[in-house]
């Protein structure tokens, strides 16, 4: 049980380290240990429980650089995408063909995002079909399996002026996701009381570890965060791919 609990409380610390840095990350670190020791269904919603604490830890640093007309139409759509990915973690909390599926996913998205041609993005993000897929996307698979911060991290990074504007943008997104999610799962009594127990100790974990990564943030230009999230994609895609 100890070892249980220290593994636990590292990984969190580590995945809340990540999100600070790079402004997501948390749900793709925690959620490539986790199902190791829980359920699916299990680990999502205490990731996505620690990651609103995460999220609003950084969120209250940042949320004067907010920039609601980039905000508002994947915002909508990531809540749709939520909807969706509700029906499917209640009915079907163990899917690993899919995790695998994922991977292979991740791993295409971190060419998006390390190797976006500069000179057309700005065609791209102003038409409407961008925010909304990447919303949609997003929002569906951050609400089976906590890992779709990539899909938002695709768009703000390409369309935030800078990596303030980038982070605001982006842990408001994963705040009223989570809040969704969560509220849909609390109503149905998917949320027992051994998830209530590992998110108090969960707690202390996060907020220290995102507190330091912010430290490291102030010293990261853009470019080092769009690699460093590149990096953390690929290892989450392949810990899916081999071992889920």
């Amino acid at each position: 049980m100890l070892t249980e609990l220290i593994i636990i409380f590292v990984v969190l610390f580590i995945g809340s380290f990540i999100q600070g840095a790079s402004g997501f990350g948390f749900g793709l670190f925690a959620m490539s240990f986790l199902p190791f020791l829980f359920s699916v269904k299990d680990s999502t919603l205490l990731v996505m429980a620690l990651a609103l604490v995460t999220c609003l830890t950084i969120f209250l640093k940042v949320y004067s650089h907010i920039n609601i007309r980039r905000l508002a139409v994947l915002l909508g759509a990531a809540v749709a995408g939520r909807i969706g990915a509700y029906f499917v973690l209640h009915n079907f909390g163990e899917m690993d063909e899919l995790k695998k599926v994922l991977g292979f996913v991740l791993i295409g998205m971190v060419f998006f995002i390390l190797f976006q041609n500069n000179p057309d993005t700005e065609k791209r993000r102003e038409h409407p079909a961008l925010p909304i897929s990447m919303g949609v996307l997003g929002g569906f698979i951050g609400g089976v399996f906590v890992v779709g911060g990539p899909f938002f991290v695709f768009y703000f990074l390409m369309v935030c002026k800078d990596k303030y504007e980038y982070t605001a943008n982006i842990q408001a997104v994963f705040l009223v996701t989570g809040l969704t999610t969560l509220l849909m799962h609390g109503v149905s009594g998917d949320i027992h009381a051994n998830l209530l127990l590992y998110f108090v100790i969960g707690v202390l974990s996060v907020i220290t570890g995102s507190r330091l990564g912010m430290k490291w943030f102030k010293h990261l230009s853009q470019h080092h965060i769009k690699r460093f999230a590149g990096l953390i994609v690929t290892l989450a895609a392949l810990n899916l791919i081999f071992f889920a």
